[in-house]
């Protein structure tokens, strides 16, 4: 498929705030060892806060995303991203039914951390499995790696 224009991943808003991962692109089409890393953009709208973080997502960021999905949709508490290598995102079901808190914390980067309640509207969770589907239709992983170090082309 032609990359074309930015595909959200994650979309969970409400009127007074909410959260977005957007998939801009490849990280360096055409390499290799990054052919397969998405420029994405994380944007965070709070009523009185808003932030922009870029990150750069590996395809195992991708892949557990489902598994973050899975949880959050089954109302548990969930993490993505947790390796130190991103912002961290969590989600913290709270007591209101069909909030959760999404908490994002840049420390290794600005040392910032950001908490938005989100009412998660009806339908979310198969929207967010589709944004999945529609990332790797997009942007399909197309290089294995052979032994550490060694990357190529898949066939």
């Amino acid at each position: 498929m032609i990359e074309s224009s930015t595909v959200d991943l994650i979309h969970l808003a409400d009127e007074g705030s909410g959260l977005r991962v957007r998939v801009l692109g490849r990280h360096m089409p055409g390499v290799p060892a990054w052919h397969d890393f998405l420029d994405a953009e994380i944007v965070v709208d709070g009523g009185f806060v808003q932030g922009r973080l870029a990150v750069c997502l590996a395809p195992d960021d991708v892949d557990s995303w489902s598994q973050v999905l899975e949880a959050l949709s089954a109302g548990r508490e969930a993490s993505w991203m947790d390796d130190g290598r991103n912002p961290e995102i969590r989600f913290e079901p709270s007591d209101q039914d069909g909030v959760v808190v999404i908490v994002v914390e840049d420390l290794a980067g600005s040392g910032t951390s950001v908490r938005v309640p989100v009412r998660l509207s009806e339908g979310w969770a198969v929207r967010h499995r589709e944004h999945l589907q529609r990332v790797r239709v997009t942007w399909p992983q197309e290089v294995v790696q052979t032994s550490p170090g060694t990357y190529e082309w898949r066939r």
